[in-house]
């Protein structure tokens, strides 16, 4: 008889949301893994055997520094699960270009595209370098510019363009040091979460998916990917979107 000893280090920055949450616990359910930190800006992400809380602030390099120093190395899983659709006061996504502004843009970008680079360029040198390695960013099909044909949503588009075009030049230069690591980013579906429920109407009760189905999902995508779909942008299902 065969038997698995946990091993296995991950992070999930993002743990108090419907989907990093979910993604944390089911790491944690995992045998093969040995502890989850499972990072939210107050520190209240899931708790329970081998998972670890951490606070960090996506808008707060230091923050996010210290929180990867805290966690330290090797890992096998970095998973960044943060993002946001519309602006703190609740506003957007925009509907055409009349209602695009300076500051709504500079508020999503700082959320789901520079947030995300921050925690990359201290995350990514705790990965393991001999042995297989996986970064990953939640995204969405929006993000895709060949994919796009409503238009609209403008910031949140070009945010998600942004980090799919930022995981693309990781995966590139993780290639050089890291040979059997791959960094992505991810479309999780529509997840009957607080960030889509404004925009749950019409969505067909098949295509909305609980956040435990999403993230086991998503990690199934994760586990048959090759160092060789590193830079990609896959979907719930596997298929890869083009950008």
């Amino acid at each position: 008889m065969n038997v698995i000893v946990p091993t296995l280090r991950c992070a999930v920055f993002g743990a108090s949301g419907g989907i990093g949450g979910a993604l944390a616990s089911a790491l944690a359910a995992r045998a093969e893994v040995a502890e989850v930190h499972a990072g939210s800006r107050r520190g209240d992400g899931p708790t329970g055997h081998k998972l670890r809380s951490f606070a960090f602030d996506l808008t707060d390099e230091a923050s996010i520094a210290a929180a990867c120093a805290g966690i330290g190395g090797p890992l096998d899983m970095v998973l960044i699960a943060t993002g946001c659709l519309t602006r703190a006061d609740g506003s957007g996504p925009e509907k055409s270009y009349r209602a695009l502004s300076a500051d709504g843009m500079a508020e999503l970008f700082a959320i789901n595209t520079i947030g995300p680079a921050l925690i990359a360029k201290h995350a990514l040198p705790l990965l393991h370098r001999t042995k297989r390695a996986v970064f990953a960013a939640l995204s969405a099909r929006v993000g895709s510019i060949s994919d796009n044909r409503l238009g609209g949503w403008h910031a949140y588009r070009a945010s998600k363009a942004a980090l799919n075009m930022l995981v693309k030049n990781l995966a590139l230069e993780l290639a050089r040091t890291h040979p059997q690591a791959l960094a992505v980013t991810l479309h999780p579906g529509t997840v009957d979460t607080a960030l889509s429920a404004p925009f749950q109407r019409g969505v067909a009760a098949e295509k909305l998916f609980t956040a435990e189905y999403s993230a086991a999902a998503l990690l199934d995508v994760l586990d048959r990917l090759a160092p060789a779909d590193s830079g990609g942008l896959f979907a719930w299902d596997g298929a890869r979107i083009g950008f």
